[in-house]
């Protein structure tokens, strides 16, 4: 079995660099659930989540933006960020770590002010 390098993102935790297996059990295991992989970023990377993170009430992780940086979804629970191969999920490059590390490389907060949910930075 190879072993691919991801990036992990926990709550409130700033990610790191993890080499682990390429397979359904070490992903599943990373992120505690059976997971979910969706792919909300036009480079060739997947991000790996439980599928049922938000209905186990797993801790908020963070915000997903879009281009303008508009919240339009979060991520509750460890969520992982790999690289995409021909077939199956890959390492990360050097240059994909760098960038998807500064791009959550702050942790957040979910709170309600005046009935409305707001991110902040923790």
């Amino acid at each position: 079995m190879s072993k691919i390098t991801i990036l992990v993102v926990e709550p409130s935790k700033k990610p790191y660099v993890k080499e682990i297996e390429n397979a359904l059990k070490s992903l599943q295991h990373e992120v505690e659930g059976y997971i979910q992989a969706v792919y909300p970023w036009n480079e060739p990377v997947a991000l790996i989540c439980d599928e049922e993170s938000k209905l186990k009430n797993k801790p908020f992780n963070r915000a997903l933006r879009d281009e303008d940086g508009k919240i339009y979804d979060y991520i509750a629970g460890t969520f992982l960020i790999t690289g995409l191969g021909e077939e199956n999920f890959a390492s990360l490059s050097p240059e994909l770590v760098a960038h998807f590390s500064d791009l959550f490389s702050v942790p957040e907060m979910l709170v309600s002010i005046d009935g409305q949910l707001t991110v902040l930075p923790c």
